[in-house]
This record gives C-alpha cells, sequence and structure tokens, in this order.
C-alpha cells in the first residue's frame, strides 16, 4: 500500500481543515485534481487514513470522497487496503484529447462573435488565479482553476449537454507532466494562455481564438502530459 509522501518538488495536497461550506464536494475536488495532475499516481493504493493527514481531515470525508472517485472509475477499491489508481492509456487519453478538440476549439473560437464581453470579463479572475497557481507551483489549485476557467467559456455557449460532455472527458485526462513544467520554470507561459485567449475573444478575432486553443489543446498531449506530441 502506498501512502508515502509526496516528493519534496511536488506539492503536498492543501489542507482543508476548517473549511465548511460543501465540504464533502471539496475533499473530491481536491482528490480529482490531485489524480488529474499526477499528485496521486496510477497503479499505487492510498487508504483514506493515510491521505487524511494531507489533507488536514479526518478520515470519514476522504473514504466518503474516495468512493465517488470510484463511481467515475478514477479509483477502484482494493478490498481490506484502501484505493487503487485507475491506470488510463496513451491511446485513451490521445481520444479523449482529440474529441475535446472536435468540442472545444470550434465552440470557443463561435464564442468570438457571440459572448457578452462583461460574461468574458467576469472570467479574468479565474484566468489570473491559474496564472497565480502556476507561479506558486500549486497544481492542484491550477487543475481546479483550469476546469472552471474552460467550463465557464463552454457555458457561455448555452449547451448544457456540451459543458458535461467536457467536463466528464477533462476529469479523465491525466497531466503529469506539469510537475516537470513546475520545476523549469515553464507553467507559468502555458497559464497565460487563458489571459491570451480572453483577450481574442474581447477583440472579436476567431482566428486569433482558434489558434490560441489549438496550441492550448495540444500541450494535454504534449508538455503536459510529458511527451512531444506526435505526427498521427
Amino acid at each position: 500500500m502506498t501512502d508515502r509522501p509526496a516528493s519534496p518538488a511536488a506539492p503536498a495536497l492543501p489542507s482543508l481543515g476548517g473549511r465548511r461550506p460543501n465540504y464533502r464536494e471539496r475533499v473530491v475536488d481536491v482528490l480529482r485534481a490531485a489524480l488529474i495532475a499526477g499528485e496521486l499516481r496510477p497503479g499505487e493504493v492510498y487508504s483514506a487514513p493515510g491521505l487524511a493527514p494531507r489533507l488536514g481531515v479526518s478520515a470519514t470525508p476522504v473514504r466518503e470522497a474516495m468512493l465517488e472517485l470510484v463511481k467515475e472509475g478514477m479509483v477502484e477499491i482494493v478490498p481490506n487496503k484502501g484505493f487503487r489508481v485507475t491506470a488510463v492509456s496513451e491511446k485513451q487519453l490521445d481520444e479523449y484529447t482529440h474529441v475535446r478538440s472536435l468540442i472545444e476549439i470550434p465552440t470557443t473560437a463561435g464564442l468570438a462573435a457571440t459572448a457578452d464581453p462583461a460574461d468574458l470579463e467576469a472570467l479574468r479572475p479565474v484566468a489570473q488565479e491559474i496564472v497565480g497557481s502556476a507561479l506558486k507551483g500549486d497544481l492542484i489549485a491550477y487543475v481546479e482553476a483550469d476546469l472552471t476557467f474552460h467550463l465557464g467559456l463552454l457555458a457561455l455557449a448555452g449547451n448544457d449537454h456540451l459543458v458535461e460532455v467536457v467536463r466528464d472527458l477533462r476529469r479523465r485526462s491525466r497531466l503529469f507532466g506539469l510537475t516537470a513544467l513546475v520545476r523549469a520554470g515553464r507553467l507559468t507561459a502555458s497559464a497565460e494562455e487563458h489571459l491570451e485567449l480572453l483577450d481574442a475573444l474581447l477583440a472579436r478575432d476567431e482566428q486569433a481564438v482558434r489558434e490560441v486553443m489549438t496550441r492550448h489543446l495540444g500541450h494535454v498531449r504534449g508538455l503536459w502530459a510529458a511527451r512531444q506530441p506526435t505526427d498521427d
């Protein structure tokens, strides 16, 4: 069973002690982001009592959160030991990213013509939070803010089902290259693309929006995945 502490180079799981609003959901969100960012690794087994001190909470909400993540297929129960993080194949990740590109790029580009500037500006603090998280090397906050930003943008298209499809695909993604980018001081450049995207949308420049989104999604299977994109 693997309840080893996070490596010194990787940020620890954030303490949630004392945070009461939507408490259970918050534990789920943090653990899900930790899985996506690679703080919790595929194939390793984690117990609720082992994770609880890293979150500053008791074992009960962690166990409940992990059971929720079992339903999402992100972990599986290992009797009398805890929860094993499920692996996602390279082929699956490529397929998820391909579907995301088919949805997110044209939908976001279309917002250049339809989105209310006030609604776009309302997302700027989230974009700035992404940059701040990158500067601090807080991968869990980075992943959470990134999800909030992009789902918030897609919601402006008015298709709730589309947003839920992308939410599911993003949860299935794994971004194991983020830690290396933090160490190299390169994550901030990717984070700033969110501000670049907002500026292009506000300028009503559909082509620029499409270019930024294409580049940005390319990181999912390139920089953020700790591999270079393939040509196939």
